[in-house]
């Protein structure tokens, strides 16, 4: 599955390719990982994820640049349970963040999710974390709840956050409308899945 794809912009030199996570990219994702999360998954859990999770599905934002280098800038990755996906980790580089590539990623994450006919999407977020909940939000996640002490780390509560039906005509608009958003943000990404 190629999620979506960005040719490398000329103006800046590089471009974007989102694509499925390999199990060659987990050195690279711990790397994000440990500087995103102060208490992160071990390098195993996405070894695990990759090989034996048949719910489990996981893309990486590849930067690449004019001379075919290529540095991951940043990983998703969601569990499809019966008709709901469940997202469980969006993570960018820190150095790299303000740029749409956790947008990216979450708008990969829907389309996957999309087109796997899933009804809704759900997560659960850091209450601390309102860049992320805005984020959320502006893929139509709402707050339907929350889960005291969810976080191992410091017994922080998480909102549970969902979404609207996925294939409802106001939920594509949206999409559509975010796609267009994230194309002038990053020029020559394209964002739907190849079919």
């Amino acid at each position: 599955m190629k999620a979506g794809y960005a040719d490398p912009a000329p103006t800046e030199g590089r471009g974007l390719l989102l694509r499925t996570m390999l199990p060659g990219d987990v050195a690279e994702v711990m790397a994000i990982e440990q500087a995103s999360f102060e208490a992160g998954w071990p390098a195993t859990a996405f070894e695990r994820e990759l090989s034996q999770n048949q719910m489990a599905r996981y893309i990486v934002a590849e930067q690449v640049a004019l001379d075919s280098s290529r540095q991951l800038a940043g990983f998703a990755g969601l569990w499809l349970m019966l008709d709901e996906a469940h997202v469980v980790t969006v993570a960018v580089l820190p150095q790299l963040r303000g740029r749409g590539i956790g947008r990216l990623l979450v708008h990969g994450l829907i389309e996957l999710a999309r087109d796997s006919a899933m009804s809704v999407a759900t997560l659960e977020c850091r209450v601390s974390n309102a860049v992320a909940r805005r984020l959320y939000a502006g893929y139509g996640f709402y707050e339907v709840g929350l889960r005291k002490r969810y976080y191992s780390d410091n017994q922080e509560d998480a909102v549970i956050m969902t979404t609207e039906e996925l294939a409802s005509p106001a939920y594509e608009r949206r999409l559509v409308r975010l796609a267009s958003h994230l194309q002038a943000r990053i020029p020559g990404v394209r964002l739907m899945a190849e079919r």
